[in-house]
């Protein structure tokens, strides 16, 4: 990892608040970025310790959101689950925050396949198993991809 060879200018406290003020942080993550600006793992910790006292800092929070932003670019339960456990974000945590942002998964992988494929149903296997792998990195389970790539079209 690279540190900084110039002692920081702000406290560490000021730095978090900072990076925090700009848009919601992990606590991983906002670990992560005052070390790498030269803090050491006391005042780092300090720093941790008062944004969280003061609500500056919230796991849930930043999950709840990182959900949101997720679904918004069109990606399925598995995928932000992998991203959030990446970040180290606790898995009682990342459930939380699913059961606060409930999703029709099924109807969100039928919309992210209606987007890439404009409705155009496969021609052939060779096709079909393209469309199942780009669904599938975008995280969905095989159920919602049958789902958004079968062929009823109710109205």
């Amino acid at each position: 990892m690279y540190y900084r060879n110039t002692p920081p200018t702000l406290s560490s406290k000021e730095a978090a608040i900072q990076l925090l003020s700009r848009r919601d942080h992990g606590e991983y993550e906002l670990q992560q970025k005052l070390a790498l600006k030269g803090y050491d793992d006391d005042a780092i910790e300090e720093a941790l310790r008062f944004c969280a006292d003061h609500n500056y800092l919230d796991d849930l929070r930043y999950a709840k959101s990182q959900i949101r932003q997720h679904v918004y670019k069109g990606h399925g339960e598995r995928r932000i689950r992998q991203e959030l456990s990446k970040k180290r974000v606790s898995e009682s945590t990342i459930d939380e925050a699913f059961s606060e942002e409930p999703q029709d998964w099924f109807e969100l992988a039928k919309a992210a396949a209606e987007k890439k494929f404009k409705g155009i149903k496969a021609q052939d296997q060779k096709e079909y198993a393209k469309q199942v792998r780009f669904l599938q990195y975008r995280g969905y389970s095989f159920e919602q991809i049958s789902y958004a790539l079968s062929d009823d079209t109710e109205s």
